[in-house]
């Protein structure tokens, strides 16, 4: 199938562009939960009534692909029990209680460097997932026999508002500065792109500044078009590579790793502290004070909404992430998880759904369509319960990006069809195997 690459241009509603990241003073209480990436579920190692500092461990890797979790904030374990998640899904999650002097382990310390196997267990150990979004443990990215030829650093944070991305590159720059240079020299990574949307100037000139003296570091201003930061379409616009259907980036030759991703890695050799923080962009209509906000990871959405200064009018629709890609949630005590990068509230006016209408046979859903799918055709397919034509319709391409049903004039719930086909052909292929 061939790939067009094309997209949306979406209104952009940077309104935190250039606010520095404010950190919170730690809330009462976090609830950590242990699955916040892809892959096994962490198994929690402690217990109601342990003591926790922050970079405590708490729950360790189950498997290879899963990630260790580490408490956020120093105090008291309260318990461990169930939570559904945003994505509907329960998961065990430690509550901590918060003594308020956010007191370091004693054991942390920065890792020793001195091998390529080195590098891949200190960013196994750190905790690190894709911070972007998708929540892929990161070291398993690198712990391939296969050769790095590039590295991509997704700076191009193309969903309208999100700004936490942008505020990490000029803020721990230096941090960008130390991984790369680590990764560089050992993973044997002749060279590095960093993409960024051309709507954000002080980014590129930060990444080019600390770069300057660097020439395998090559900064790549791109296009302001959603979805500029999509892997298989940030690898294309950087470097000219299709990755084919059923292909990882790993199979051209690319690694893609999230800019905030790779700062958090920086961070982690240099103090040895683990992944317990986020910056997130917290905006939207219904906000009283907008702001990047370094939020301790397990604290509420309401605890980082009211260190905002809570709502202005009341909120009818809340967001993990952007309006494109970002998942709807109904109760503000959900935790701030590894790959949130922004919490969203907005009022009545922009929460309205409009409505629904028969398809057109339009076209615009397939002209708009990164890798020209057509939606409207899986839907029919969907509709009639015949996933395979779906399958061979090229629904396992879709990344979920919404440009379907952001064009759609017949508001049609065409990325939601598209989502629902992939999980029916993944319960086809497990009951296959059976």
């Amino acid at each position: 199938m061939a790939f067009y690459l094309k997209g949306v241009n979406l209104p952009h509603r940077k309104h935190t562009a250039n606010m520095s990241a404010v950190k919170m003073a730690p809330p009462q209480t976090v609830t950590i939960p242990v699955s916040m990436h892809i892959g096994a579920p962490a198994v929690p190692v402690v217990k109601a009534g342990d003591s926790v500092f922050v970079g405590t461990l708490i729950a360790e890797q189950s498997g290879f692909v899963s990630s260790p979790v580490y408490s956020s904030v120093s105090g008291v374990v309260k318990g461990v029990n169930d939570i559904v998640l945003s994505s509907g899904k329960t998961s065990p999650a430690i509550t901590v209680e918060s003594d308020g002097k956010m007191e370091k382990d004693p054991n942390l310390q920065p890792p020793q460097i001195n091998s390529r196997e080195d590098l891949i267990e200190a960013i196994k150990k750190s905790g690190m997932v894709g911070l972007g979004g998708a929540g892929f443990p990161t070291y398993v990215k690198f712990n391939t026999d296969k050769k790095i030829e590039e590295l991509i650093i997704n700076g191009a944070e193309c969903e309208p508002y999100i700004t936490s991305d942008s505020v990490t590159m000029v803020d721990d720059a230096p941090d960008i500065v130390l991984a790369v240079e680590k990764m560089t020299e050992y993973f044997g990574i002749g060279k590095v792109i960093i993409g960024i949307e051309k709507n954000k100037p002080e980014a590129i000139a930060k990444m080019r500044e600390v770069f300057s003296g660097n020439s395998a570091v090559a900064v790549k201003p791109l296009p302001e078009r959603y979805p500029q930061g999509g892997e298989k379409v940030l690898v294309y616009h950087t470097t000219g590579k299709t990755i084919k259907m059923g292909q990882l980036p790993i199979d051209v030759g690319c690694v893609v790793c999230n800019c905030t991703t790779v700062a958090s890695i920086g961070k982690y050799l240099k103090t040895g502290m683990p992944l317990v923080e986020k910056c997130i962009t917290v905006d939207g209509s219904a906000v009283k004070e907008p702001k990047n906000v370094i939020a301790p990871i397990g604290a509420s959405m309401q605890d980082v909404f009211d260190f905002c200064g809570g709502f202005k009018s009341e909120p009818a629709k809340v967001l993990y992430g952007g309006p494109m890609m970002g998942i709807s949630v109904t109760d503000l005590t959900a935790p701030i998880l590894k790959n949130t990068n922004a919490i969203l509230a907005f009022d009545i006016k922009e929460a309205v759904m409009p409505k629904t209408t028969n398809c057109i046979s339009c076209g615009a859903c397939t002209n708009n369509c990164p890798f020209g799918i057509n939606p409207a055709l899986i839907a029919k397919a969907y509709s009639n319960e015949d996933f395979k034509t779906a399958e061979k319709l090229g629904v396992t391409l879709c990344m979920e990006c919404g440009c379907c049903s952001y064009v759609c004039p017949a508001n049609r719930p065409l990325v939601q069809n598209n989502r629902l086909v992939k999980q029916a052909l993944a319960q086809l292929k497990t009951k296959e195997v059976k």
